[in-house]
């Protein structure tokens, strides 16, 4: 019986602390969001083109992430010769439906983007992809978008120079996401160029761990962060330029809806200063407070619009416009793709 309340803190002990964590952030939101969601009629000024126009950008967007997807998952030609037989080539109804699926899990489950790349593993897992392929493709296609999202505001830079100096809060945030481009770049060029940083840093992790999960060695970690570096390596292996084309086309199709929705509202700022405010907001839904940073990225990108001269009424309503394409559009259609696959699954 002394075994039962230790089993049951592990097992339910972090899901509590992310329900709290979760319940507490809404409650902070929830004021702005109320703010948001009061603003809801103001879409029936907007002509139906618009939100074709929205929903093709959102389409771009993630055909784009499923490109990369797939490419992460497509047998790498250099280690044909490796022994077992090579994973079957994912499907492209596979891959879109487990994106799907993740993503909309990601947007109304506690833990965001971990509860949604569990979801779409699974699913991939399911279908026929080795687990292990599929953690290294999820992996490398995590890095990548998010290298790629930090690294966007180095094209503002020269627009930034000619024109008019931007505002601090612009200033700071184009400073802090090159600082942390700079430090994700950096760890990975290490991580794939020094096997001995992944073998360092497996065995400290396996120290640390150690006295709360015996099974866990340093040696042990060592091992496996090896292993899975070099799958995380021979990801996109000789596919680079077409790998960070589709990646910068995931976010730039996103960003496009962004501006989009603003203009549907005759909003008028310099591109250059809303996208710096695009890649803040996105950097507040990596924060797993809220799934998907619900409350948190209205808030910010409502506060630097504004801030790049927008007023607060116009970037209230097209923010709300935006979100409404998305973040709340592609939950109900992951729920439809998770559940048209279970019934293809139960069925064969």
């Amino acid at each position: 019986m002394s075994g039962i309340p230790g089993a049951w803190l592990r097992r339910w002990g972090p899901r509590a602390v992310a329900l709290t964590l979760t319940g507490c952030g809404l409650y902070i939101v929830m004021p702005s969001l109320l703010t948001f969601f009061g603003s809801w009629p103001r879409l029936a000024e907007v002509d139906l083109l618009w939100f074709v126009l929205l929903g093709l950008l959102e389409l771009g967007s993630f055909a784009a992430l499923w490109w990369l997807t797939r490419m992460a998952l497509s047998p790498d030609p250099a280690l044909a010769e490796l022994p077992g037989a090579p994973p079957p080539p994912a499907r492209w109804a596979s891959v879109a439906t487990a994106q799907l699926a993740g993503n909309a899990a990601s947007k109304v489950v506690p833990g965001g983007p971990a509860a949604g790349g569990v979801v779409q593993g699974s699913l991939l897992v399911r279908d026929g992809q080795p687990g292990a392929v599929v953690a290294s493709a999820l992996a490398g296609v995590g890095l990548l978008t998010t290298a790629v999202l930090l690294l966007l505001p180095v094209l503002t830079v020269p627009a930034l120079l000619i024109g008019p100096p931007p505002a601090e809060q612009l200033r700071w945030g184009l400073l802090v996401s090159l600082i942390l481009a700079v430090v994700l770049v950096a760890l990975g060029v290490a991580a794939l160029t020094w096997p001995r940083s992944v073998s360092v840093t497996g065995r400290l992790v396996g120290r640390i761990v150690h006295p709360v999960k015996r099974s866990v060695t340093p040696a042990r970690m060592a091992n496996l962060l090896l292993a899975q570096r070099a799958r995380v390596r021979a990801v996109f292996s000789g596919r680079w330029m077409r790998a960070i084309f589709a990646a910068a086309a995931n976010r730039m199709f996103d960003y496009a809806a962004l501006v989009a929705a603003l203009t549907a509202f005759d909003a008028h700022a310099r591109p250059a200063e809303v996208l710096l405010a695009y890649v803040v907001a996105q950097a507040l839904t990596m924060v797993p407070v809220t799934p998907g940073g619900l409350g948190f990225v209205e808030s910010g990108l409502t506060a630097l619009l504004v801030v790049i001269g927008i007023s607060a009424d116009t970037a209230v309503v097209g923010i709300l416009l935006y979100r409404l394409v998305s973040f709340w559009l592609p939950i109900p259609i992951g729920a439809i793709a998770w559940a048209g696959w279970r019934l293809h699954t139960n069925r064969s």
